[in-house]
């Protein structure tokens, strides 16, 4: 896919070598998302979710410099225990490999190197989005922009719940990115597995979605897939529930002054601090659900690719 240099795990390598589906997967979630020693097992949950799935698991970051595709078990520990570690996004990525440093992908930066490496899937959590007061503050994610140029399906269980979850459908819309739910015709909520919001787009087979990603590729349509993947409903937040929490994190934030990369970290903490501990348990259920179909997807590409 290019001459820049990756490095890959003999896990990815090997997988590239036989021709068998691979998913990406991010690592943000493992430096930002929760505190070592949980970010390690969930970590390893999720690829272990991937491989059951029959697919391998390629987790991306930038380490000294080195855009990793796929980690060893020792630098997915090490990386779990890192301080200090960046933030990637598209604005930044080429910066932080330049200057030797280490950081974990977004999004955005996840889907970027996928592609680089020819992974056509990729599994998290939830996207970025428009934030509330986008209006005011222009805070809108780059994922969104990501998703309109790089030709990558991303699993994701919505977008995170903490953002205007409409106003990232029109501008989703406007940029011309099929937004599929799968199974369900309401878009989820992250958190909560069905919202107000009807999504644009349903299908119930991963091979549909698969197929839908070659035709794009065939009619040369740039960029990818969002899959919107409801979290399992015995491990959801009702929406009702988590409204009056989310407004309180949100003013919280502003009466901080918190703005720019800090509000996502800081609202998912302080979401975290209101309800429990109970998101943290919700958001690691709908990272393995989104990883687990992620697999089949890529598996079903596998087969429709060598058919």
């Amino acid at each position: 896919m290019t001459s820049f240099p990756l490095t890959f795990s003999a896990e990815v390598a090997q997988a590239r070598k036989a021709g068998t589906p691979v998913v990406a997967l991010e690592s943000t979630i493992i430096t930002h998302g929760m505190p070592y020693p949980q970010n390690l097992e969930v970590a390893r949950l999720v690829e272990a979710d991937v491989r059951d799935a029959g697919a391998t698991p390629a987790t991306i970051a930038v380490i000294d410099g080195a855009l990793h595709i796929g980690l060893d078990p020792e630098q997915l520990s090490t990386l779990a225990q890192a301080k200090g570690v960046a933030k990637l996004s598209r604005a930044d990525m080429a910066v932080c490999i330049a200057a030797g440093r280490t950081g974990a992908t977004t999004v955005a930066a996840t889907m970027i190197a996928a592609h680089m490496a020819g992974i056509a899937v990729f599994a998290t959590g939830g996207i970025g989005g428009v934030h509330k007061g986008a209006e005011d503050s222009f805070d809108i994610s780059a994922d969104l922009m990501e998703l309109a140029q790089t030709p990558v399906t991303v699993v994701a269980a919505g977008a995170k719940a903490i953002l205007d979850v409409a106003k990232t459908l029109e501008v989703l819309e406007t940029q011309g990115v099929p937004v599929i739910a799968y199974g369900q015709d309401s878009f989820p909520a992250f958190w909560s597995a069905a919202s107000s919001l009807r999504a644009p787009l349903r299908l119930d087979d991963p091979a549909l979605i698969a197929r839908a990603h070659q035709i794009r590729a065939e009619m040369g349509l740039p960029g990818g897939q969002l899959v919107a993947n409801p979290i399992p409903t015995e491990a959801e937040i009702p929406a009702e529930e988590l409204a009056p929490v989310i407004a309180k994190a949100q003013a919280d934030a502003t009466s901080h002054g918190i703005t720019g990369k800090q509000v996502t970290p800081y609202l998912l903490q302080r979401i975290f601090e209101l309800t429990e501990g109970r998101s943290l348990t919700a958001n690691i259920a709908l990272v393995r659900n989104n990883a687990r179909l992620a697999a089949k997807i890529a598996s079903s590409l596998h087969i429709n690719d060598a058919s």
